[in-house]
């Protein structure tokens, strides 16, 4: 279930000042989940019941001045039933010197709960159990020291480690951007800087006992571990867009964009950031093109 209300003041600018606009904006919405699975991919069995919800409250606000300044301002309050409270704020600057021109500085932030499967995934897929991480992992083996374990039966290669309860994943940015109309050519800039914190994905471990006579395993079980990456992740990225008009009903348009993982970790979680570094596309497209047909125009 899920329900969100919002409501939004308009035209609250002072007459006869510098405040050509204000507008302010408050909002909230809460969800629930219920699902029944019965033991196939969640950990609903023997009468277990899973049930989470979550809920958030917001508010901002958007002020210009003189026509060419706009500031913007917003905070959010998150709470999911099984992690803490998170609060999101962001800000944004739009300065528009001519009506071709618009340059805008901003930095927003915004949270990713783990989800019901990072929370109560349990799906054995016979080589390994895909597992939710509500309480942690104590006293996994790595899975390259284990093979290197029964190759030898050196006690010395065996790798544990542990892995932390699934939190929220968290991300900053920062972004600067241009825009104009240069005669017949439309351009749209942009580049971006983020910062991740606690970002998600999975970590692979085994479960092993052993004999303590022969020294071979007695019991393994292989799990997949939705866990969060431990380092600080950061990302920069830059994009242009660019239409040409020409020929009245023709325009040529092009955009290239560049995303970049900056941070060197041996972090297995990481490499998960799986974004092309380079991406580019062009095409050429028409619009009400005038067809004459023995007299008769036609736009399509």
């Amino acid at each position: 279930g899920h329900i969100h209300g919002e409501y939004q003041f308009t035209d609250l600018a002072p007459d006869g000042s510098s405040v050509t606009d204000l507008d302010l904006r408050v909002g909230a919405n809460a969800r629930i989940y219920l699902p029944n699975s019965e033991g196939t991919i969640l950990l609903d069995t023997f009468g277990r019941d899973i049930t989470n919800y979550e809920y958030g409250v917001y508010g901002g606000g958007m002020l210009e001045l003189q026509n060419r300044l706009k500031i913007s301002g917003s905070i959010r309050l998150d709470k999911n039933q099984n992690f803490d409270y998170l609060i999101s704020p962001a800000a944004s600057l739009v300065y528009t010197p001519t009506p071709e021109q618009t340059m805008r500085l901003s930095f927003s932030s915004a949270i990713r709960n783990p989800t019901l499967a990072d929370q109560y995934l349990f799906y054995n897929v016979g080589r390994a159990i895909l597992i939710g991480n509500l309480d942690g992992f104590q006293n996994l083996l790595t899975i390259p020291s284990l093979v290197d374990y029964l190759n030898t039966l050196d006690e010395s290669l065996l790798e544990y480690f542990d892995v932390d309860p699934i939190r929220p994943e968290k991300v900053r940015t920062l972004e600067l951007g241009y825009r104009a109309t240069l005669g017949q050519l439309f351009v749209d800039a942009t580049y971006y800087y983020s910062f991740y914190t606690d970002f998600i994905g999975f970590n692979l471990g085994v479960d092993a006992s052993f004999s303590p006579t022969t020294g071979f395993p007695t019991s393994t079980q292989a799990y997949r571990v939705a866990a969060n990456a431990t380092d600080q992740v950061t990302t920069q990225g830059f994009s242009i867009g660019l239409n040409y008009y020409f020929g009245n009903y023709y325009v040529f348009n092009g955009n290239y964009s560049w995303n970049r993982l900056n941070t060197e970790s041996d972090d297995p979680i990481i490499p998960a950031f799986n974004t092309p570094e380079h991406k580019f596309n062009i095409g050429i497209s028409g619009r009400d093109i005038p067809i004459n047909l023995g007299g008769l125009t036609i736009r399509n």
